[in-house]
């Protein structure tokens, strides 16, 4: 299949599983705390990535070895452990389109930290943006006043970490595996989440022995082989076959999927946050063109 085919491929396919994330976080904490999702997660995920790509590891020089020790820290190991924490006081939904703000960031952080140019349209598009995550936020606390809506920031620190592993990807690793680089960025990260899945207590017996564990595991397995281990290296696949900013743009159809299951699990949403989302996306669709 030619490359720029296989990559609207990878596109829709990401946005389908990681849209579905959102509500597999969501359902995973009727059972588990947030920092034993986020460990379970990295853990799971890296134990399946270290099965089929560990002979990879091999061929990683010292200098690629740099980059994938801060990929596997920001782009792997924090967000979990941020989303996880996000979805305990906000909807999955809503979490979903602020991660939307990848593409954004990706061009803003290409431009402060490694000298990519960006034109009059990408910084209007950057406004936009910013306005709409504003709306979004003020609409989610008066709809629902009882989430702590200060948890959004959590999300958005997320989405600059992506941004950065992105640039670092196509700027260091372009001529590197996707699956080297994904058993590498799990490699680096699986001992520490283990240490926090240790201090959670959840190998206690009480623990083990709660009636939702079982459900809440299941969700997280289902997270951790599909919305982390199977898309980690597919997203370095497509990033290196693009552009950052063409591979960040998968959030564009996240918050689309993340919605429909937020809406069948009960979840609210009003037309100020319909705004917010919008101006949200036009402001990451502005800030993908350069002329």
């Amino acid at each position: 299949m030619l490359s720029k085919h296989k990559k609207w491929l990878y596109l829709i396919t990401l946005s389908v599983i990681w849209g579905s994330s959102f509500i597999l976080i969501k359902k995973s904490l009727l059972g588990l705390t947030a920092l034993q999702l986020g460990a379970l997660r990295t853990i799971i995920s890296g134990f399946f990535i270290l099965l089929i790509g560990a002979y990879k590891l091999k061929h990683l020089t010292k200098e690629e070895w740099k980059w994938i020790i801060i990929g596997g820290l920001l782009g792997t190991f924090f967000p979990a452990f941020l989303f996880a924490f996000a979805v305990t006081e906000i909807d999955s939904a809503v979490a979903s389109i602020l991660n939307s703000l990848t593409p954004l960031n990706t061009v803003l952080l290409g431009y402060f930290l490694f000298n990519i140019y960006f034109s009059k349209k990408q910084i209007m598009g950057i406004l936009i943006g910013l306005l709409g995550t504003i709306i979004l936020i003020g609409a989610g606390m008066q709809l629902n006043p009882n989430q702590n809506y200060f948890y959004t920031f959590l999300v958005i620190a997320a989405t600059f970490m992506y941004a950065i592993n992105t640039n670092i990807i196509k700027r260091y690793l372009q001529d590197t595996s996707a699956l080297a680089i994904a058993a590498g960025n799990f490699t680096i990260v699986i001992i520490p989440a283990f240490i926090v899945l240790l201090y959670t207590g959840f190998f206690k017996l009480e623990v083990l022995q709660q009636p939702e564990l079982k459900k809440a595991m299941l969700y997280v397995i289902i997270l951790a082989l599909f919305g982390t281990a199977m898309a980690k290296v597919m997203y370095n696949k497509m990033v290196q076959m693009s552009t950052p900013v063409f591979a960040s743009s998968v959030t564009y159809l996240i918050p689309i999927v993340a919605l429909f299951w937020g809406l069948i699990d009960g979840e609210n949403f009003n037309l100020f946050q319909g705004i917010g989302a919008f101006l949200i996306l036009l402001g990451v669709y502005m800030a993908n063109f350069r002329n």
